[in-house]
C-alpha cells in the first residue's frame, strides 16, 4: 500500500505514531530552516514539516523542489503541531517527514485547486480531472453517491427489485427525438439510445417482476432547457397491483428518507393539491409553493 492512513484521519491519539501519507501538494511555506507542506486528498489536509535541523538533508532539499499538485509518498511521524488549527480535524497535529518520494511532478496548474478558485467554466471543464480536485465538486459526486445508495437501501428493503436494461435497443415513439447509432454489422440500420426504459419495464411488469427499479441514463435529442440536457439520470421505478395512494405513499416516503438520511431534516406530511387547484390558483401544474405567488 502506498499510504497507512488518510490526510484526514490523524489527530492527537495517533502521535508518535509512524505513518506513510500520499496525495497532492496543495500548498508550501518554505521559511528557509524550515518547511511546511499541506497535503491533501480525498478524505482532508494533512500538514508535513521538513526541518533542517531534524530532516535529513537530502530529503529536506527535495522537499524545496515541491510545487502545487505534485504527487507525492512520504514516510514520517506523527508529531503535536505547535500552531493548532482547530478548522480541520487534523489541525492538532503534523507529519515530520524522514522520507520523500515523488510520484509524479506537475506543471502549475491554470487554475488555483481551491474552494474558490479564479477558473472560469469553461478552462475547468477543459480540465476537469483538475477541477473534481476541488472541494465543491468532490462533495457533489459523494453527495450524489450517498443519495443513489440511499434510493437502492429504501426501495430494495420494500422488495423493489433493480433491474439492467440495455442502452441499444428499436426506436420508439415518444416525446423527443432519439440518438441512433449506426449498426456496423446490418448497414444501413440504427439502434436508439433510449428516451426512458418504459418499453423494458412493461416487460417486467407482464413477467411478473412486480416492483422494479433501476437508476438508468435516459438520452434525448432535443433543445437544451433549464431542466434538460441530451442525457440525464433518473430514478426509474415501475409496480403492478398498486393503486394512485399506493404510488403516492411510497414515492414521498423515498422523499422523506432521503431528506432524513442525507441532510438530516425531518418531514412529516407532504401537501397534495389537485391539477385543476394548481391551474386555477397558480397557473402551473408545478407550483413553487413556497413563495405564495397565488392568483
Amino acid at each position: 500500500m502506498y499510504r497507512s492512513h488518510n490526510c484526514g484521519e490523524l489527530n492527537a491519539s495517533n502521535i508518535n505514531t509512524e505513518v506513510t501519507l500520499a496525495g497532492w501538494v496543495q500548498k508550501s511555506r518554505d521559511k528557509g530552516f524550515m518547511n511546511w507542506v499541506d497535503l491533501r486528498d480525498r478524505y482532508g489536509i494533512t500538514q508535513l514539516i521538513f526541518d533542517e535541523s531534524r530532516t535529513d538533508k537530502t530529503v529536506f532539499e527535495l522537499a524545496k523542489t515541491l510545487g502545487r499538485e505534485f504527487v507525492i509518498q512520504v514516510k514520517g511521524t506523527v508529531i503535536e503541531r505547535e500552531a493548532k488549527n482547530k478548522n480541520i480535524p487534523t489541525g492538532e497535529i503534523e507529519i515530520l517527514v524522514s522520507e520523500l518520494t515523488i510520484l509524479n511532478a506537475a506543471l502549475t496548474p491554470p487554475f488555483t485547486i481551491e474552494d474558490e478558485t479564479d477558473g472560469g467554466e469553461d478552462i475547468r471543464m477543459k480540465y476537469r480531472y483538475l477541477d473534481i480536485r476541488r472541494n465543491p465538486v468532490k462533495n457533489s459526486l459523494l453527495f450524489r453517491h450517498k443519495v443513489a445508495m440511499e434510493v437502492r437501501k429504501y426501495l430494495s428493503d420494500l422488495d423493489f427489485c433493480e433491474v439492467e436494461t440495455p442502452y441499444l435497443i428499436k426506436s420508439t415513439p415518444e416525446g423527443a427525438r432519439d440518438f441512433v447509432v449506426p449498426s456496423r454489422m446490418n448497414e444501413g440500420q440504427f439502434y436508439a439510445l433510449p428516451q426512458s426504459p418504459q418499453t423494458f419495464k412493461q416487460l417486467l411488469m407482464v413477467g411478473g417482476m412486480d416492483k422494479y427499479f433501476q437508476i438508468v441514463k435516459c438520452f434525448r435529442d432535443e433543445d437544451l432547457r433549464a431542466d434538460r440536457q441530451p442525457e440525464f439520470t433518473q430514478i426509474d421505478c415501475e409496480m403492478a397491483f398498486v393503486e394512485q395512494e399506493d404510488i403516492l405513499n411510497i414515492f414521498e416516503g423515498l422523499t422523506r428518507h432521503l431528506l432524513k438520511e442525507i441532510k438530516g431534516i425531518e418531514v412529516d406530511k407532504f401537501p397534495r393539491i389537485t391539477y385543476d387547484y394548481a391551474m386555477k390558483t397558480y397557473g402551473n401544474d408545478k407550483p413553487d409553493i413556497r413563495f405564495g405567488m397565488e392568483f
